[in-house]
């Protein structure tokens, strides 16, 4: 009887740790880059909500079906993209979300672009990703100088963090900052989780040029990295089941003002490894551990959403910065890994990373442009 206790105990446990370390570890982000997109504080609560629930009741549903811990969770690498993209409204955002999800969909149930998606140079996505989230990781390094007394033991405590226990440094200097912040007094009002819609823009060109990339740092980011630890772990992963899954799920919380969905990456080595047990017949039950875990994160969105406020306070974005440091350092290894390819690589790193915005089109469409011209230029056979 306690055997049987502990082989359904360790996976369950296993799946609310990692829901918890992904949600803390990057709830920051998300809601920076949901109102850098012009998103209210009700719309970003709205988002916040919703994403929790689609991902709570797909993570349950899949892996109740297919009996692996099939676990997914927001795009990190999307919302930090939301920041450099100047989509100009939220109801263009909301339509490049759609947009997203809709590739993602194609992506699955067409075997030829599941196969296409491999072959897209690490030269792009590894640039595209690292200066996405460069703007994240310098705020660290602004906020110590403004405020040292407060950011200094801050950045102190998440190194000795991350030298003992890595996993739980992200999220445990994020919310250290949340808990700094509201003893600071500088939370915004708790809202309630409350929904509200908005309909897409009538922007073909902001739509397409905030969706393609989000589509893209969202597949090389999140996608294959999600499906490569399923691999590792010694699961056949359902690859195209879970991006049309996870494309469908997309589109139901785009509306609410939700950003993409994915397999979970780095928090899904936690669900899916050894962690949630020898056992591994019977590490399904974390990922549905995962899901009932959003679920009740969603009821407390509007609280977090809150509490972060309209602009995620200072301190916070610096302890976002330190908890993106190991994917930034992850996208740009992955760009760089080829010396052919690295002069591309620089010039989309550099282009993303500026911020600038030309003819209302982002830094992150113009970075891939430009890498994709220099890619051109450095492979071409002589």
């Amino acid at each position: 009887m306690t055997a049987a206790r502990g082989a359904v105990a360790q996976p369950a446990l296993a799946g609310v740790v990692g829901t918890v370390t992904g949600f803390f570890g990057s709830v920051a982000v998300l809601l920076a880059g949901l109102t850098a997109a012009g998103a209210s504080a009700a719309q970003a609560a709205s988002g916040l909500a919703a994403l929790c629930v689609v991902i709570g009741v797909l993570s349950i549903a899949a892996s109740l079906r297919l009996r692996i811990p099939l676990c997914l969770a927001w795009s990190t690498p999307g919302a930090a993209l939301l920041v450099a993209a100047h989509p100009g409204s939220f109801g263009t955002a909301v339509g490049a979300f759609l947009l997203a999800a809709a590739l993602g969909i194609a992506t699955g149930a067409i075997p030829v672009l599941t196969r296409a998606i491999d072959r897209i140079p690490s030269a792009l996505t590894g640039g595209l990703l690292a200066g996405v989230l460069l703007p994240f990781c310098l705020a660290p390094v602004r906020e110590a100088v403004v405020s040292p007394v407060t950011v200094l033991p801050l950045v102190a405590g998440w190194l000795v963090l991350s030298r003992l226990a890595p996993r739980a440094a992200g999220p445990a200097v994020i919310v250290a900052a949340i808990v700094i912040t509201v003893l600071q007094g500088s939370a915004g009002q708790v809202l309630p989780p409350a929904p509200v819609l908005t309909a897409p823009a009538p922007d073909p060109l902001g739509i397409v040029a905030l969706g393609v990339p989000l589509y893209l740092v969202t597949m090389a980011g999140q996608q294959l990295p999600g499906l490569a630890v399923l691999r590792a772990n010694e699961y056949v992963p359902p690859t195209r089941f879970a991006l049309v899954a996870s494309g469908i799920g997309s589109a139901v919380a785009a509306p609410f003002g939700g950003v993409q969905l994915n397999l979970a990456a780095i928090t899904g080595a936690i669900m899916i490894g050894p962690d949630a047990g020898e056992d591994r017949s019977r590490r399904w039950i974390s990922g549905v551990a995962s899901g009932c875990t959003y679920l009740v994160l969603a009821a407390i969105a509007g609280v977090v959403a809150g509490l972060i406020g309209d602009r995620p306070p200072a301190l916070v974005e610096a302890a976002a910065g330190l908890a993106l440091l190991g994917a930034f350092i992850g996208a740009i290894s992955s760009a760089i890994a080829r010396p052919d390819t690295r002069v591309p690589a620089a010039i989309t790193f550099l282009v993303v990373g500026s911020g600038i915005a030309v003819a209302g089109v982002g830094s992150a469409f113009w970075g891939l442009l430009a890498g994709a011209v220099a890619l051109a230029v450095f492979t071409v056979r002589r």
